[in-house]
C-alpha cells in the first residue's frame, strides 16, 4: 500500500486528497482558498475529524504547512509522519507537446513547466508553485507530474491542425492541445469497463462553469472541442465557446476594443453569463422556471451548442456507443441533459425520462434501453486519476 497526496494548486488555492493506493481509499480531503488574502479559509476533512475555518495562509507554504500539520496531528491525524507520504500527484494544466505522459518531476520538467506558462498564463504559475512548495515540505516523496493536455495527445493531426500557414506549427507549436483530459479519461475508462468492449465510440461531455466534450475512440481522445486556448467549443460559464473571428476584428477596428479588453470580455464576460447575467446555471434553470425568456434562450443555445457537436464527433467516429455527461452540471442538472438529449433519437439517443429526474452521486445509466446508444452519467474524480497514474508510475 503507498499513501499518495494529490495536490491541485489555484492561483488563490490549494485542493488536495491523500489517497490510499492501490484500494483507492481516500484518508483526507480538503481545501485552502483566499491564499494570500486578508484571511483565508482551511477546510479538512477525514473519517474521523472535520474542520473548517478561517485562518492567515499567506502563501502556498503556509497552506500546504496547515495541511500538514493536520493530516500527521497526534490525536487526529492520518499518518505519523512525512515519510508515510510515498508520493505526490499533481494537477498540471499544460504538458504543451512536450508532456505526453505523467512523469517523474526534475528540474527539466519544471523548467518546461514555466516555458509553457505563456500557453496556460492562469494555471500553470500556480501549478509550479505547488511542485516547489510540496518538494521543500516533502524533499523525500517523488513529486509526479499529470497533465490535463496529455490525454489529447492522441488527437491525430487532420483534427489538431489550424489551417493557417504550416510556419505557425512548425515554429510557435499553435494546434489543439485540448484540456480536461485528465477528467475525460477517467470516466471514458469507466464508460469502456460498462460496456465491456474495447473498442469502442465514446463522446465525453464535461460541463462545469468550464465546458469541453471529446471523442474518445478505443479509449484514445481523437478530437475535443478547446484547442488552443480555453475558450472556445462549447457555451460556458463566462466563456464564449466557438464565435466568428470577425467579431474580433470587429470589436478591435470598429469599436476601439483592445486585443487585451476583447480577451477578458470572451474569457469572464461572456457565455451564460454575458447572455443572462448569471454564470451559475442553477440560477439560470430556476428563471428559466419561473417564465425568464432570456434564461430559457441561454439554456437552449448551451444544449444546442453541446447536440452539433454529438453529431460533428458521431460523423468522425462512424458511430457511437455511449454519451457521458459528467462534472458539476454534466452531473447534477437534468434539464441541460434532457435538452441535449432531445429529439436524438436518429443517432440511438433517448432518455429515460425518470431516470433522468433523479438525483445521485452514483454512475447511472438514464438511457431508454429502446436504441442501442448508452446515456451514462459518470461522476469525474480527477483527484482519483492522479492518484492512479501516480502509483503507476512508481510502483
Amino acid at each position: 500500500m503507498k499513501n499518495i497526496l494529490v495536490i491541485n494548486s489555484g492561483s488563490s488555492s490549494l485542493k488536495f486528497q491523500l489517497i490510499k493506493m492501490p484500494d483507492e481509499t481516500v484518508l483526507a480531503s480538503g481545501l485552502v482558498e483566499r491564499i494570500g488574502q486578508e484571511r483565508g479559509k482551511l477546510s479538512y476533512k477525514s473519517e474521523k475529524f472535520s474542520v473548517s475555518e478561517e485562518t492567515e495562509v499567506p502563501n502556498h507554504t503556509a497552506g500546504l504547512k496547515a495541511v500538514t500539520k493536520l493530516l500527521m496531528d497526534p490525536e487526529n491525524g492520518v499518518i505519523k509522519d512525512a515519510s508515510e507520504i510515498s508520493a505526490i500527484g499533481h494537477r498540471v494544466v499544460h504538458g504543451g507537446d512536450k508532456f505526453s505522459e505523467t512523469i517523474v518531476i526534475d528540474a527539466k520538467v519544471k523548467a518546461t513547466i514555466k516555458e509553457l506558462f505563456s500557453l496556460a498564463p492562469l494555471h500553470n504559475p500556480p501549478n509550479l508553485t505547488g511542485i516547489e512548495v510540496a518538494e521543500e515540505i516533502f524533499p523525500g516523496a517523488p513529486q509526479v507530474g499529470v497533465f490535463d493536455t496529455a490525454f489529447h495527445r492522441s488527437i491525430p493531426s487532420r483534427a489538431n491542425r489550424y489551417a493557417i500557414p504550416n510556419s505557425f506549427y512548425e515554429d510557435q507549436k499553435i494546434q489543439v492541445y485540448g484540456f480536461h483530459g485528465t477528467s475525460h479519461k477517467y470516466v471514458s475508462e469507466k464508460a469502456i469497463e460498462y460496456l465491456g468492449k474495447e473498442n469502442s465510440k465514446i463522446i465525453s461531455v464535461h460541463l462545469g462553469n468550464g465546458c469541453s466534450i471529446t471523442a474518445v475512440q478505443n479509449g484514445k481522445s481523437i478530437d475535443h472541442s478547446l484547442g488552443f486556448g480555453p475558450v472556445n467549443g462549447l457555451i460556458m460559464g463566462t466563456r464564449s465557446g466557438d464565435i466568428d473571428q470577425s467579431v474580433i476584428f470587429y470589436l478591435i477596428n470598429q469599436l476601439g476594443y483592445t486585443a487585451q479588453e476583447v480577451s477578458d470580455l470572451l474569457h469572464h464576460k461572456s457565455g451564460m453569463l454575458g447572455l443572462t447575467g448569471y454564470s451559475d446555471l442553477r440560477d439560470i434553470e430556476a428563471e428559466a422556471e419561473n417564465g425568464n425568456r432570456i434564461c430559457q434562450l441561454a439554456l437552449e443555445m448551451n444544449a444546442y451548442r453541446i447536440k452539433k457537436y454529438i453529431g460533428g464527433y458521431a460523423a468522425a467516429m462512424n458511430g457511437l456507443d455511449a454519451v457521458i455527461f459528467t462534472a458539476g452540471i454534466g452531473e447534477n442538472s437534468d434539464v441541460i441533459r434532457a435538452l441535449v438529449c432531445k429529439e436524438m433519437d436518429f443517432l440511438g439517443i433517448e432518455l429515460n425520462e425518470a431516470e433522468n429526474g433523479k438525483r445521485s452521486k452514483d454512475f447511472r445509466d438514464i438511457s431508454s434501453g429502446k436504441y442501442g446508444v448508452k446515456i451514462l452519467v459518470i461522476p469525474t474524480n480527477e483527484e482519483l486519476e492522479i492518484a492512479k497514474q501516480t502509483y503507476d508510475l512508481i510502483s
